[in-house]
């Protein structure tokens, strides 16, 4: 489902926090970098994409050979089911997670086992172990879950990958690694060079606010991410894409400062609906979730009312992103004024 736009409410600006999306501009030479790629908008891009994955090998230090490009994360999680599953394979991971897992298996043909969150919303990792079978192909670990919050320490994901049997590919989606803040946060680089069964997938779309261009990447050893190669849509990183990428690699100094300063709303957003007697869990990506239960329609309605439009998951709770201060308010607002 796609993420709805706000109700227009003469007098008032609204706000849409319902798709996790960066609220600052394209970081400085995006802009221009883009336009110059667009005047060759005739051209079809370098279906190679081997200037991003040379800008990606040298920022990230891997090999060129171990990286993979897609239209946004989402992509190669397709490419990575369309890859590596059979008809009746299974693919774990756990619910409630990124919505479009459910649908990349369906679209393999592949057979979903969803492992329940903890009340806390954090992975039961043991339980994703037992859930393991010998039809089993692929096993996925959002982290930070999404939409939960939560992320998975690395002691706790090296002692999951000791209980995967080796011909199992686990999958570590971290869309929204550059906003964890914890103790024992994961090394997903360092993670990856100690497994031959791991890969990792990353996004462009969520601190780097290139959420319009589609462009997301996989690092993994090399016999997997040529496989994802093998299998990915061709031409499907626009040229425009590509050097918007390249153009936001080159820009870190201010791609921290702002992501800091999202970290810093995102706690102060925290702090203020915990002192006002709500129970949230800990979020390490650039949302919040409320586990509201029966009552989430009733609170995107109030949402609505105030003019922010938030993430509803009927039955179960909804997951707001952090966004502009004034947008901010308003969920602190809801907070302390929506009935308990």
């Amino acid at each position: 489902m796609p993420g709805k736009p706000p109700t227009p409410r003469p007098g008032l600006t609204t706000y849409k926090l319902s798709s996790n999306e960066n609220p600052y501009p394209p970081l400085p030479g995006v802009v221009e970098a883009a336009m110059r790629a667009a005047e060759a908008m005739n051209r079809y891009p370098d279906m190679g994409n081997s200037a991003l994955y040379a800008a990606l090998s040298s920022s990230l230090d891997v090999p060129v050979e171990d990286l993979a490009a897609g239209t946004g994360s989402v992509a190669l999680i397709y490419q990575l089911f369309n890859a590596f599953c059979e008809p009746g394979d299974e693919v774990i991971y756990a619910w409630r997670s990124f919505e479009a897992y459910p649908i990349a298996a369906t679209a393999a043909a592949a057979v979903s086992v969803k492992v329940p969150v903890l009340a806390d919303g954090r992975h039961d990792l043991d339980a994703m172990a037992a859930a393991i079978t010998d039809r089993t192909r692929v096993v996925i670990v959002c982290t930070p879950n999404n939409p939960t919050g939560p992320a998975v320490t690395q002691s706790s994901l090296d002692a999951f990958l000791a209980k995967v049997p080796p011909h199992v590919l686990v999958v570590v989606d971290e869309a929204y690694l550059e906003f964890v803040r914890m103790d024992d946060a994961i090394d997903g680089l360092a993670t990856y060079r100690a497994h031959s069964n791991v890969v990792l997938t990353r996004t462009f779309s969520k601190a780097y606010g290139l959420a319009g261009f589609r462009v997301g990447y996989a690092v993994g050893p090399a016999p997997l991410a040529g496989a994802l190669r093998a299998v990915s849509l061709p031409f499907g990183v626009s040229s425009v894409a590509q050097a918007a990428a390249i153009a936001s690699l080159a820009s870190s100094d201010a791609l921290f400062e702002r992501v800091d300063a999202l970290v810093a709303e995102r706690d102060r957003v925290v702090a203020a609906v915990r002192a006002a007697g709500r129970e949230l869990p800990e979020a390490q990506g650039n949302f919040v979730w409320f586990p509201l239960g029966e009552r989430t329609a009733e609170f995107a309605a109030a949402a609505d009312e105030l003019g922010i439009v938030v993430r509803p998951f009927a039955g179960e709770g909804a997951r707001v992103s952090i966004g502009e201060t004034e947008a901010n308010d308003r969920l602190i607002t809801l907070a302390q004024t929506f009935p308990r």
